[in-house]
């Protein structure tokens, strides 16, 4: 039960009154008028018998059976933290050999996310019935933001409720590592929802393969955090990782069938995780080069640029375009990473007199006062373009947005902001500054680069729980609160730079606690009650 009253002890005056009450009934005459007895024939005095007519003595009132009274309930213990949690009195809620997972009324579309919590909780699968004792009970409807859930345990029983199936199934997320951590759920009112909508891992597939089941290990990890984003970077000059039917030429030996992308797409999809394909161009296209040389970007004296393509000849558009078309078809989701950082004819001195085939180009296509700047930033909205075409809006790195020249970067590009390393790179206020949205993913803090080459070290958890938050889009210094609504979250990148540096079992346990304190501070946009120490315990606790 979810209250209870404390029951007198005894030797209680209540308890002596009602002892005494018993004696007093039993001591007087059985009489209802209270006229004497009359005696038997055995000579027994009147209060030794009573004669048949009367009625027997009230039995004793029963000693009251003794109830827990509950003390009231704290918050789960779960990552991330739940925003709000109204505390009760009452047992909580745990699997029990009654307890099942029901559907509410017009909530069949939660079937998936009843059968999961279901095995993973050991109890029965159920279906649209009539929730019972000791149910779980998965409902949509109502208002509330998008992924947030509001979760009841009152009586032995749970209701997660929700505005989305995304909700409702981070409440089982709640419910899943509460039980896991305690072994119960604590009795109260859950409501909870995320601070940042885009929340996730990145992870380089083209410098590194990694298999299908490693990922979708991931995608699991990542669903029990509540992180909704897998961006997949799976073209580089190392490699080509996903089968193509429109150019099988530039596709590495080692590589993801599209069969193996479907079933990381439909894990994805129930766990309500959004994967993020990138082609990053027109750099890092050197397995796509080694296949058409043609198109590589060559200097003034014909010397190659790795990875770079020639942005000035028409056939590098096309042969981009056809990629982009052909896995925008493949990958459902709602966003396409078309790249743009670290062209290489933008880090020469001079780069219309190091290419003068581009600084032509770009007069020809943009005016006059045209450089190769513009032409590179007109390559980013041609693409952008293309991908909008195809129903998905663009991403690209901070680094293929350019400050002056005649061309500028579409505003409906999300910047995702990576470094201010690089020479000239712009500090992140600036594209807030233009109202543009960007996402998070420091390389200060949130780039896990294997081999650690050019002064990059490890991210640690602790560095990431204790010191970053969203707005800590540069170094380490926090862009003004005033910019927060247009920082639409973050994602954790591991890039693998020196591929052999660390085996897939490596990388996956040396992400583990850097992903689980970017979960948290992603989520909660308030300083972790929670120290560090605690912080990492109760993790190991969650997630084994």
């Amino acid at each position: 039960m979810r209250y209870s009253i404390r029951v007198p002890r005894r030797g209680s005056a209540l308890m002596a009154a009602a002892v005494a009450l018993v004696t007093v009934a039993a001591c007087s005459s059985g009489s209802p008028s209270g006229s004497p007895t009359p005696s038997g024939s055995s000579g027994a005095t009147a209060t030794s018998a009573a004669p048949s007519s009367a009625q027997p003595p009230p039995s004793p009132t029963p000693t009251p059976t003794p109830t827990r009274t509950y003390p009231l309930s704290t918050e789960p213990r779960v990552i991330p933290a739940v925003r709000d949690h109204e505390a009760a009195r009452g047992p909580g809620w745990k699997p029990a050999p009654t307890a099942g997972i029901v559907l509410g009324p017009n909530s069949a579309g939660l079937a998936d996310e009843g059968k999961l919590i279901a095995g993973e909780l050991g109890v029965p699968y159920r279906g649209a019935v009539a929730a019972g004792p000791g149910d779980v009970e998965l409902a949509l409807g109502g208002t509330g933001a998008p992924e947030s859930y509001t979760m009841t345990v009152r009586d032995g029983r749970v209701r997660i409720s929700g505005p989305d199936e995304a909700g409702v199934f981070y409440g089982t997320r709640t419910l899943k590592q509460s039980v896991k951590a305690t072994g119960a759920m604590p009795e109260g009112v859950v409501t909870d929802a995320p601070a940042k909508p885009q929340r996730g891992l990145n992870v380089d597939i083209a410098r590194k393969y990694f298999t299908a089941g490693w990922i979708e290990d991931r995608l699991r990890e990542m669903a029990d955090l509540k992180l909704n984003q897998f961006g997949l970077h799976f073209s580089d000059d190392q490699g080509f990782r996903i089968a193509s039917d429109s150019h099988p030429e530039i596709v590495s030996a080692q590589h993801l069938s599209k069969a193996e992308v479907r079933r990381i797409l439909a894990l994805a999809q129930s766990l309500h995780i959004t994967v993020v394909p990138e082609i990053d161009s027109p750099g890092h296209l050197g397995a796509v080069l080694r296949a058409h040389p043609d198109l590589q970007l060559r200097n003034v004296q014909g010397v190659p640029r790795q990875g770079a393509i020639d942005i000035s000849k028409p056939a590098s558009a096309r042969i981009v375009d056809d990629l982009l078309r052909e896995y925008s078809a493949l990958f459902p989701g709602g966003w396409f990473h078309v790249g743009a950082d670290e062209y290489q004819a933008l880090t020469v001195r001079n780069p219309s007199a190091s290419y003068p085939q581009l600084a032509a180009a770009a007069r020809e296509k943009y005016g006059a006062q045209a450089g190769v700047q513009d032409l590179a930033e007109g390559w980013l909205n041609d693409r952008a373009a293309v991908v909008r075409g195809e129903g998905k809006v663009a991403k690209a790195w901070n680094d293929g947005f350019f400050r002056g020249g005649v061309v500028t970067a579409d505003k409906r590009i999300e910047v995702e902001y990576w470094t201010g390393k690089e020479i000239g790179a712009r500090p992140p206020a600036e594209y807030l500054a233009e109202g543009r949205r960007v996402v998070n993913l420091n390389d200060e803090y949130l780039y896990y680069v294997l081999g650690e080459p050019n002064d990059f070290t490890y991210p640690t958890g602790r560095r990431i729980y204790e010191q970053w938050t969203p707005l800590v889009l540069r170094g380490t210094t926090p862009v003004p609160a005033r910019y927060a609504p247009q920082i639409l979250g973050a994602r954790f990148a591991v890039w693998c730079d020196l591929s052999n540096a660390q085996t897939p079992t490596q990388v996956a346990n040396g992400i583990r606690l850097p992903l689980t304190a970017l979960a948290q501070k992603v989520w909660d946009s308030r300083t972790p009650t929670l120290t560090w120490d605690q912080f990492r315990a109760l993790a190991t606790q969650v997630r084994g």
